[in-house]
């Protein structure tokens, strides 16, 4: 069997121990003579898997006890209307951070349903190269919310800073964060946060599954008119299964916490890990005639590097050498072209040693 190094955005690569001991409990879990895949959700056995992924997920993260753990299905683009569904039934208008193109899309769900959204900060105006700085935030006197992409995953922007949410008169106002691209990548303080929310196919699984952290006064400021399935107070109380949740999702990312923690050794080593792995990419980037970054350096994103070519005309074939040397889904967004790879967790250093090594020969013979 041939692994090869796989730098794709998501769905991203997932721990070869964790797929390993997925293969092994594939058709008969425990000796209990079935897969996950084919349990209850609600038996003694599922039920078992969901309460130690949620209590090693807050293990790993420090979560505090007045959050709430959901873990439902939608991808993260469904929160762009649940959040504003949760958090709009006192009033008030959601703001926003705008540094990107999941940032965009946040924002038109919201101004889709409900009309009235402001802007309290936008790189726009920078390409998207940096994000805005504080001082630049200014909130609106009706904000209800301060939403945020923490990390930009097509552009490979990323906040260097956790910004304060506060109205002009100081008031202060739950802060909201999209962190799909970076959750578990390094140590986090939750208690900074009102909503946390995360699609699972970078950090923590497979594709299916979101997990959303939610501070428990939040949960009773819901719309009247919300989708009962968007409701978090409805989902906390359900120990997220109000409907079948994603199983074999759920399952599969409680062996991703547990290879955090055992295998990794939790999140500080994880994020001196990353550390290094993009430290070596950008100076690769960096050193190089033929390849360049155009983000500023405070807000590089260590999870997604995108790169281009001083050459445009040599893409088609630097992506046909790369695949051929077992370098996969190296492809930028179709909506800024160029290169990406996509540095998550599981990526391990050697993929990044290679690729180095391959971009550097690469430049050598075309460059």
């Amino acid at each position: 069997m041939t692994r090869h190094y796989n730098f794709c955005a998501g769905p991203a690569a997932l721990p070869t121990a964790v797929l390993e001991r997925a293969r092994d409990e594939l058709l008969d879990y425990h000796g209990r003579g079935l897969s996950v895949m084919e349990m209850s959700h609600r038996g003694d056995d599922f039920v078992a898997i969901a309460e130690r992924a949620e209590a090693d997920l807050r293990e790993l993260l420090a979560i505090p006890d007045n959050y709430r753990v959901l873990f439902t299905q939608g991808g993260a683009s469904l929160q762009f209307a649940a959040l504003p569904y949760n958090l709009l039934g006192a009033g008030g208008r959601p703001n926003f951070l705008h540094t990107g193109i999941w940032g965009k899309k946040a924002i038109s769900e919201a101004r889709h349903l409900f009309g009235d959204v402001h802007v309290a900060a936008s790189s726009e105006e920078n390409g998207h190269s940096a994000v805005p700085r504080q001082e630049e935030i200014v909130l609106s006197d009706d904000a209800a919310y301060l939403h945020y992409t923490a990390n930009e995953t097509i552009g490979g922007l990323a906040f260097d800073y956790i910004p304060e949410a506060r109205r002009p008169d100081g008031s202060e106002v739950p802060l909201v964060c999209d962190m799909s691209s970076s959750i578990l990548s390094g140590p986090l303080d939750v208690s900074r946060f009102g909503v946390i929310y995360a699609g699972a196919q970078k950090n923590i699984g497979p594709a299916g599954l979101v997990v959303v952290i939610v501070r428990d006064d939040l949960l009773d400021q819901a719309r009247d008119d919300m989708p009962t399935l968007f409701g978090y107070k409805a989902l906390a109380e359900a120990g997220s299964m109000v409907n079948t949740p994603a199983t074999y999702s759920w399952y599969l990312a409680g062996l991703v916490f547990d290879w955090l923690k055992d295998d990794v050794g939790g999140l500080a080593a994880m994020d001196a890990i990353n550390s290094r792995k993009a430290a070596r990419l950008y100076a690769a980037i960096d050193g190089s005639a033929l390849y360049a970054n155009p983000i500023t350096l405070r807000n590089r994103s260590r999870m997604n590097v995108p790169f281009v070519l001083a050459d445009p005309r040599l893409d088609r074939l630097f992506l046909d050498e790369a695949e051929a040397a077992g370098l996969l889904n190296l492809k930028g967004h179709r909506s800024v072209g160029g290169m990406r790879a996509s540095l998550y967790n599981a990526v391990p250093e050697a993929a990044v040693e290679a690729l180095i090594a391959f971009m550097a020969d690469f430049e050598k013979r075309r460059g």
